[in-house]
């Protein structure tokens, strides 16, 4: 896809950080605009932000780990502007410790927005977008996060190894038929972004039990803090990840991997140990997104 002017954009988590940065530059594009976020006060100055820029916009507050309210913001983008050309499942948050003292509420918090937000987007929309037969494309936000593990977190990067997993299957799938629909998995590195705040949405139903021993699950949160506030603060500004991720929609580039340049020898390691059968190099980083 090319041109956007007058198109379709539909973007999850769009209130702040990458997704807000996404809506901005779909906005210069001149595109009509979605916004989806759970964070409803911030959803709707976002949505003032973006109206000033002249565009048509449409402010959904939606759960993207309910597959219902997903349904709801296929349909109501439907209803509003007659279909969708752009997709961004871009959603997420991060929590949890090692793989065994993470509780259960945390594995489905993290998994429930990061993964299945992603599935229910490509669910209710790639339909639409195959009865539409027209020029579209879908940008899954993974992480670096995706392509290497972490010795501190687990359900961060098992979600984000699904997106990287769920995305190259959907565009292998999509490419094999021939249909109009490109597709991209967006792997950043550190972008200034607040992730770190994700917990301010979190729903009741998911929060910790008050008498759950949470003591190395908020010790291990507050040590990937500590290890990534700084990273954060500097990293890549979620503006500059949007006009890198449009440049890659325009010329149907599939792996975004804005700002990853330190972490590539990461990357490259554990591709190495899989390939020559090594037992998994020990690697850390803070959070990534």
């Amino acid at each position: 896809m090319k041109e956007f002017r007058d198109k379709v954009a539909v973007i999850t988590g769009a209130a702040s950080g990458i997704g807000f940065g996404l809506a901005e530059h779909a906005a210069k594009e001149g595109m009509k605009v979605v916004l989806a976020d759970a964070e409803e006060d911030a959803l709707k100055e976002a949505e003032q932000t973006i109206k000033t820029m002249g565009v048509e916009t449409l402010a959904a507050k939606t759960d993207v780990s309910n597959a219902e309210d997903v349904k709801s913001l296929a349909d109501r983008t439907v209803e509003t502007f007659g279909g969708v050309h752009l997709l961004f499942n871009n959603a997420g948050v991060a929590g949890g410790s090692t793989a065994w003292a993470t509780t259960l509420a945390d594995w489905r918090w993290v998994l429930g927005v990061n993964l299945w937000g992603v599935i229910h987007g490509v669910h209710f929309f790639v339909p639409i977008m195959l009865k539409q037969n027209t020029e579209c494309h879908i940008v899954n936000t993974a992480s670096a996060a995706g392509l290497i593990s972490s010795t501190r977190t687990a359900p961060y990067p098992v979600s984000k190894h699904g997106i990287v997993a769920l995305t190259e299957s959907l565009y292998k799938q999509l490419e094999e038929r021939n249909y109009k629909i490109g597709v991209s998995v967006l792997c950043p590195g550190f972008v200034k972004t607040r992730l770190g705040e994700a917990d301010r949405n979190r729903l009741k139903v998911l929060t910790n039990e008050v008498n759950e021993d949470k003591s190395e699950v908020d010790e291990t949160m507050q040590a990937f803090l500590n290890t990534a506030k700084g990273a954060v603060e500097n990293g890549m500004s979620p503006q500059n990840v949007a006009g890198i991720v449009f440049d890659a929609i325009r010329t149907n580039k599939f792996y975004i991997m804005p700002n990853t340049e330190g972490l590539n020898e990461m990357i490259k390691t554990r591709m190495e140990d899989i390939l020559q059968g090594r037992n998994p190099t020990r690697q850390e980083i803070g959070y990534l997104k």
